[in-house]
């Protein structure tokens, strides 16, 4: 189990954070879609930490990103929204009722595809909340599938190379 605490949960949203500005965002993959990686803060936090504690991390984190990018909120808005759904999002994605969270004990397949529901509840809050017309519904859907795959991709390079599926 990693040793977390509030100044290295700080580190990292910081890590994350300028990660995701400075380096992500100029990647545009053909030509429109940003990956994004900073959610793996809010899918990977042990489950057994303090829950308020959680929400306003995760706040912080989603602010941080709008402070950089000048989107007023949507990204803390969508990351607070993933990070209080969660438990029910790991919970309908491992068919578990148990109280006891392990990334451990679960098959790859429950893993991934937990990290693919969290991936594309995040990208369809932001893109809709930023760019909604019902004229362009299919678009922005579209738009939201392809970001999610690329960033699924990242997350699950991520989560091999630092094997958070042993860690948490």
């Amino acid at each position: 189990m990693v040793s977390r605490n509030i100044a290295s949960d700080l580190l990292l949203i910081a890590i994350l954070t300028a990660f995701q500005v400075f380096i992500l965002n100029r990647i545009a993959l053909f030509g429109q879609y940003i990956p994004v990686l900073y959610p793996v803060f809010v899918m990977f936090y042990p489950f057994f930490r303090n829950q308020f504690q959680f929400l306003g991390l995760s706040f912080l984190l989603g602010l941080c990103v709008d402070a950089f990018l000048g989107t007023w909120g949507i990204n803390a808005f969508a990351t607070t929204v993933i990070a209080y759904f969660r438990t029910i999002i790991f919970r309908t994605s491992t068919d578990t009722t148990t109280d006891f969270f392990s990334f451990q004990s679960i098959q790859w397949t429950q893993f991934i595809f937990f990290i693919i529901t969290s991936i594309f509840i995040h990208q369809f809050l932001v893109q809709y909340i930023e760019f909604f017309k019902f004229d362009r519904f299919f678009e922005i859907l579209f738009n939201v599938i392809v970001t999610s795959i690329i960033s699924f991709v990242f997350i699950l390079a991520y989560t091999l190379a630092f094997k958070i599926k042993q860690k948490v």
